[in-house]
């Protein structure tokens, strides 16, 4: 597909486009219902970024959770360390 003619024609959306697009709003949807649909995409927006902070918070605490998991499994543990202390895990290292 070659886009180049078709939209290079429709440039960015300027002054004379919006008001062209605010009037056909109007006609559509009377003067009544334009402050609720703007209330009501204010508070679909308000809900999309809370969703939004809410996914953010819970990835920040998945990272922190997997890194802690992480650090316990590549230290060995104390209980670890206690059992290989009494036992030479290596039979070359065994004096008779």
């Amino acid at each position: 597909m070659n886009f180049d003619g078709t939209l290079a024609m429709l440039g960015p959306i300027g002054g004379p486009e919006l008001i062209v697009i605010f009037l056909v709003i109007l006609l559509l949807f009377g003067a009544k219902k334009i402050p609720e649909l703007a209330r009501g995409i204010g508070k679909g927006m308000g809900e999309f970024k809370k969703a939004k902070e809410d996914f953010e918070e819970e990835i920040k605490a998945g990272e922190v959770e997997g890194k802690t998991e992480w650090e316990k499994k590549s230290t060995p543990s104390d209980d670890d360390a206690d059992h290989d202390a009494g036992h030479d895990s290596h039979p070359a290292a065994k004096e008779d």
